[in-house]
């Protein structure tokens, strides 16, 4: 096992660390998109280590610089609080996220979708959580989705048509950051592992990688093992991540855009794919599927590799995907089988 003994970086706040000089790899962690960063880098003769870590960092920095809708000052904040009905064309960075995201609302037909801030507000997801009323919620349903928010993804232009609505980055930021490390990185030589609040990638230069399945109600305890390949990115969604709690009724904080309702609690989705982007907003989609529907539309796209653990009343049940099958490795006392279509 690999001891780790964490040393503070001069002049990266908050909290990054490096490991001991005489370790196998450099491993930085610290805090960024509001969440856990990790970032490890093999050693290697070049000496190249620290200045790839920082690459990393700097490069998912500069992604929340430009999609966090906690900070005013971004850009999305920015083009979130745009006048209604006014065209805006952001940089060409976020153009080409959006534009993206865009066409994952189409592939999924709407089962993942980022113009649900006004979804988010009526379900005060981002504090206490609350249950809206009816009349709340169908108000928010039409300051949802592309009647609200428009994309064109010819020019990148971007308009607001309802004063309520809002673009979130939450199901795919990650990916988008990941995606951009992926694109300064490919030319690298480095062996790089990166933890992103549990999306992970991996450098085209690193060996397969094993990575634990958590189990889809305890994020601490795993219940299946995968391989993660050089070059890919693995995402997860589940109810376990995050969540509130409303008059006795905990509500996930995964919503069904195409019903303006939090996702039924049911399992988890993990989706491997050398696209961050499409494994982030993929992993949400499928979950937002749920377990019947979900399996058999990732089936039916022979190109996604999606793992899926459905809880049942007798344990945890895995399926997965023909693109998957190669990639999982089965335990016998679980219960589990490939999808059939």
């Amino acid at each position: 096992m690999l001891l780790r003994t964490l040393l503070m970086l001069p002049g990266l706040a908050p909290g990054p660390y490096i490991t001991a000089p005489d370790s196998l790899e450099l491993v930085r962690e610290t805090w960024v998109m509001g969440t856990r960063l990790v970032i490890s880098v093999e050693r290697d003769s070049t000496g190249a280590e620290v200045d790839a870590s920082e690459a990393v960092l700097e490069n998912i920095q500069e992604v929340e610089k430009l999609l966090s809708t906690w900070d005013p000052a971004s850009e999305l904040s920015r083009l979130n609080s745009s006048e209604v009905n006014q065209d805006v064309m952001p940089t060409s960075d976020v153009a080409k996220w959006l534009s993206r995201a865009s066409e994952l609302v189409d592939r999924t037909e709407g089962a993942f979708d980022v113009s649900i801030g006004a979804l988010i507000n009526a379900w005060d997801l981002r504090a206490d959580g609350r249950r809206p009323s009816a009349v709340e919620l169908a108000r928010a349903r039409e300051a949802s989705g592309s009647r609200a928010i428009s994309i064109d993804r010819v020019t990148g232009r971007v308009t607001r048509h309802d004063p309520q609505a809002w673009i979130d980055a939450g199901a795919f930021g990650k990916g988008v950051a990941l995606q951009e490390v992926a694109n300064y990185l490919k030319e690298s030589h480095l062996k790089i592992f990166v933890d992103l609040g549990g999306q992970l990638w991996l450098s085209p230069a690193s060996a397969t990688r094993t990575i634990n399945v958590a189990h889809p109600g305890d994020r601490e305890r795993s219940t299946h093992r995968m391989l993660l390949p050089p070059g890919h990115s693995v995402a997860t969604s589940g109810y376990s991540e995050k969540g509130v709690r409303v008059e006795g009724e905990r509500l996930g904080h995964i919503l069904d855009p195409r019903t303006g309702r939090p996702s039924a609690t049911w399992g988890s989705v993990s989706v491997v794919s050398d696209d961050p982007i499409e494994a982030d907003a993929l992993a949400t989609a499928l979950y937002v599927m749920g377990p019947k529907t979900g399996p058999l539309w990732a089936e039916s796209h022979g190109d996604v590799a999606a793992l899926f653990l459905i809880e049942t009343p007798s344990g945890v049940r895995a399926e997965w995907t023909t693109s998957m099958e190669p990639l999982v490795i089965p335990a016998q006392e679980q219960k589990q089988n490939r999808i059939n279509p």
